[in-house]
């Protein structure tokens, strides 16, 4: 059955997104997005803004290597805890962006470090006004643009080399060399948030490897990819935390550490529910513990950031218990599939056809789009292959609707499928 996870539809996604960031070398999309697992409305694009001009060094680091034009911080990570540093300032360059300036802090020393609180709060003043913005949650600054939604983070680039190659160089089943150069030449970043209940908590800042796990995502087989993403169905359909309780990231160190110990050639399509529940099993003992490692930084311990009380441990264990209880039958409890299972296999086939071309297209346009727009945000709408993909949308659209109205649909569904599909202008034209 297709729900939108194909091999084929993922490498679009991927090969898209990878194509926008490179329009920009200070824009990188993270998460679901990146690893090619939602499509192009289902969820926020999730994107780590490096501020330019500014990195943070790693204790050794001489910053002097480091080019006059670049303002330097030093990651103090002495009686921080596992995985958080405080940016300590060593050089400041009228370069950087204007927010750092303003929200340094004395430490009292004749030093100066970096407010990751005050940092996202003077980065709201220069919010661009033609989006909508929303309220901060947690270091991100989300907008929406159209029907686009972004979970912005900016950060600041971080070179930490003995941290890397501390994880490069752990005994391992996965990934294989090449991978785990790639992952390493990623580099990492520090994010504005500080441990939740740590003291000071406002000027700490979390060390985060977002490209580099883009990589180790992207470098999954096809039966760890289902793994990942039934789990996380699992969770959103069925054990349905009110207050991200259990989140995506959770899950994703889950996967990678069960793809790191075990051997490779045990991940084939026959053994996808084994795996399932052995990433069911992890996820129970998590939260029965409180303790999962995380996969960069083993030090740092996830769930100690959840702070689930007794009552929530107990619901979530009883529940996971039952679903490994129960066996195979667990995934007619997800939506997606039991609505493919219960769906004559023709019409899913064609809408599914139908779907992932128009994804496809979508991707396509917001390539282009994102190419031939100026530093004004003018599009330039001369270009054929906007039209053209425009053109195929609407045709589509119309296809849909046509066999939506011969099988019996109301005129709100119809109407709600092609709003959640396409962006309709003023004059009620499709584009």
């Amino acid at each position: 059955m297709n729900l939108g996870y194909g091999s084929v539809i993922r490498q679009k996604r991927i090969e898209a997104y990878m194509e926008m960031d490179s329009l920009s070398n200070w824009v990188n999309t993270s998460g679901s997005k990146a690893e090619g697992l939602t499509c192009t409305n289902e969820s926020d694009r999730d994107l780590i803004m490096a501020c330019p001009n500014a990195v943070c060094l790693e204790d050794g680091i001489d910053e002097r290597t480091i080019q006059g034009h670049i303002t330097v911080f030093k990651m103090n990570m002495p009686s921080c805890n596992a995985g958080y540093c405080r940016p300590l300032l060593l050089r400041l360059s009228p370069t950087c962006h204007p927010a750092i300036p303003e929200s340094l802090c004395a430490d009292g020393y004749g030093r100066f470090l970096l407010s990751s609180t005050y940092f996202v709060d003077h980065l709201k003043k220069y919010n661009l006004p033609i989006y909508v913005n929303h309220a901060r949650a947690g270091p991100s600054l989300p907008w929406t643009s159209g029907p686009n939604n972004f979970d912005a983070v900016r950060a600041l680039r971080c070179h930490c080399p003995v941290i890397l190659q501390k994880w490069a160089s752990r005994a391992r089943q996965w990934p294989s060399p090449d991978i785990v150069e790639k992952a390493t030449s990623m580099g990492a970043f520090v994010t504005p948030i500080g441990f939740k209940g740590s003291e000071p908590y406002h000027i700490a800042w979390r060390i985060c490897f977002n490209t580099a796990e883009v990589v180790l995502v992207n470098n999954l087989n096809d039966t760890q990819v289902k793994i990942y993403v039934l789990l996380k169905m699992i969770v959103n359909d069925v054990l349905k935390p009110k207050a991200k309780e259990i989140t995506s990231y959770l899950l994703k160190n889950i996967v990678l550490w069960l793809e790191e110990n075990n051997p490779q050639t045990l991940f084939d399509s026959g053994s996808l529910f084994h795996w399932l529940l052995e990433g069911l099993g992890i996820l129970r003992t998590a939260i029965s513990f409180s303790q999962l490692p995380y996969y960069m930084i083993p030090e740092r311990n996830l769930m100690t950031e959840r702070r689930l009380d007794v009552e929530q441990q107990h619901v979530f264990v009883s529940s996971i218990t039952n679903m490994i209880d129960e066996g195979p039958r667990i995934l007619m409890r997800l939506k997606k599939v039991r609505q493919a299972v219960i769906c004559h296999p023709e019409p899913l086939l064609w809408y599914s056809t139908m779907r992932t071309e128009l994804e496809m297209l979508d991707l396509e346009l917001m390539f282009r789009l994102t190419q031939c727009t100026d530093e004004n945000l003018m599009v330039d709408e001369t270009v054929s292959i906007i039209h053209a993909c425009a053109i195929r949308q609407g045709y589509i659209a119309r296809e849909v609707l046509c066999r939506m109205r011969l099988e019996g649909s109301s005129v709100n569904d119809v109407i709600k499928v092609l709003n959640r599909t396409f962006i309709f202008t003023n004059d009620g034209n499709i584009r």
